[in-house]
Order: C-alpha cells, then structure tokens, then sequence
C-alpha cells in the first residue's frame, strides 16, 4: 500500500527538502524519490526537468494538496 506524504521540509531557498509520512517515518529527497519511482507514494509523481528526476504533486485541480503547500516540519 502507497503511503502518504503529510508534511515537508524546504531549506533557505525553499526548495524541498525532506518529506514527513502518515506514519511518522522520515525521508530525505533521495528517499522519497525512489520510493515515488517505485509507486510507494500517494498523489506523487517523478518527472525529469533542470537535468534530473524531481517530485511533483499529481496534479488534481487542488493547491492544497501540493508538495509545496503540505505542512512544513522541523527536525527532531
């Protein structure tokens, strides 16, 4: 079963850094990226863009949901 991406984490620039599951589990960006290649995420997608594979909402017509609009987290 795909799980869920619930929060994030961005660095000064804004860009994403780290993503939070439904189940508290951590992933840095690598992580995530291989898990969302693999189909182990919900509503995310790969997509190859600046010379390399990033993540991306599925789009659905709905901002709230976007990678960039999630919750953000700090470190624990």
């Amino acid at each position: 079963m795909a799980k869920r991406i619930v929060a994030v984490r961005k660095n000064e620039d804004g860009d994403l850094t780290a993503f939070k599951l439904e189940d508290g589990t951590i992933l840095d960006y690598d992580q995530a990226l291989n898990m969302a290649k693999n189909g182990e995420l919900e509503h995310v997608d790969v997509f190859h863009k600046y010379g390399r594979d990033i993540l991306r909402s599925e789009p659905d017509g709905t901002e709230e949901n976007n990678l960039d609009n999630l919750p953000k987290f700090r470190e624990t």
